[in-house]
């Protein structure tokens, strides 16, 4: 693969961009980004997140992305416009929320500018703490929820996970911590995001890299025309990758460009 094929990055934010470990992203990335931009190849944030949490990070503050595909690949914004988006059925929302009640688990519901949570125990908490993100607005939700929701958390083990997948049409898990799993639209994930994204730039999927560490990163590397696995990525995400970096903190993200010719050196 010659540096002229790639002519966007699609990167997971979360312990490939952002550092949990020092609570930043580290500079040669930042440097990295610049250059890579400043030679007309776009540059991606693809997360869980939505547009309202990436935000809150201060990632946008740091680097200038150009484009975002959120909450697992739900929407895709791109010029401060979305040109994709896809919600989860109400069926499944309803049922969640039957759920949650009943089991008494924390539930998070993500629209397009803000996120809910309806109750807040120990694990809600331990998840919040370790991924450094801050609680949604709490409420209580209805039996039916009118409201549209692009993606769903629940802050519960995976016995209870077991329990209420069953019942959810049309809907896929992806759980990203002991006591954390992403809800998603069954046929949707990171991968459908980058497809529209890619649509609408006029490029090919051979044209595209994209980096992650995660199980929801799991279809955008299967299906990315170069795929790069962190090295302090998941086993299963190393198992797929064309190419396993350095860990996060060691200029890992820098270092894959580096690999592919994209930039010229790392630089802090």
């Amino acid at each position: 693969m010659n540096k002229k094929d790639i002519k966007v990055i699609f990167s997971d934010i979360d312990q490939t961009l952002y550092s949990h470990v020092t609570k930043r992203v580290p500079s040669s990335a930042i440097n990295a980004i610049k250059e890579m931009q400043s030679k007309g190849i776009k540059f991606f944030l693809c997360s869980g997140r939505n547009f309202y949490l990436i935000r809150k990070t201060g990632i946008l503050d740091i680097v200038h992305p150009d484009g975002l595909i959120t909450m697992n690949g739900a929407q895709v914004i791109i010029d401060n416009e979305i040109i994709y988006s896809y919600p989860i059925p109400e069926e499944s929302i309803d049922a969640l929320i039957k759920f949650s009640k009943r089991l008494k688990f924390g539930l998070t519901l993500i629209e397009e500018h803000e996120g809910h949570i309806n109750y807040i125990d120990d694990k809600v908490i331990s998840a919040h703490e370790k991924y450094g993100t801050r609680f949604p607005q709490p409420r209580t939700f209805p039996d039916h929820y009118d409201r549209t929701i692009y993606q769903a958390i629940a802050f519960c083990d995976s016995f209870d996970e077991s329990l209420f997948v069953p019942h959810l049409k049309k809907c896929k898990t992806a759980r990203w911590d002991e006591f954390a799993v992403d809800i998603m639209p069954s046929d949707s994930d990171k991968s459908k995001g980058i497809m529209a994204a890619l649509d609408h730039l006029n490029l090919e999927v051979e044209q595209c890299m994209a980096i992650g560490d995660a199980n929801n990163d799991l279809e955008m590397l299967s299906f990315a025309g170069v795929s790069v696995a962190m090295g302090n990525g998941l086993p299963q995400v190393k198992a797929i990758a064309d190419f396993i970096t350095s860990d996060i903190d060691e200029d890992g993200w820098a270092k894959a460009m580096l690999k592919y010719g994209l930039i010229s050196s790392i630089k802090h």
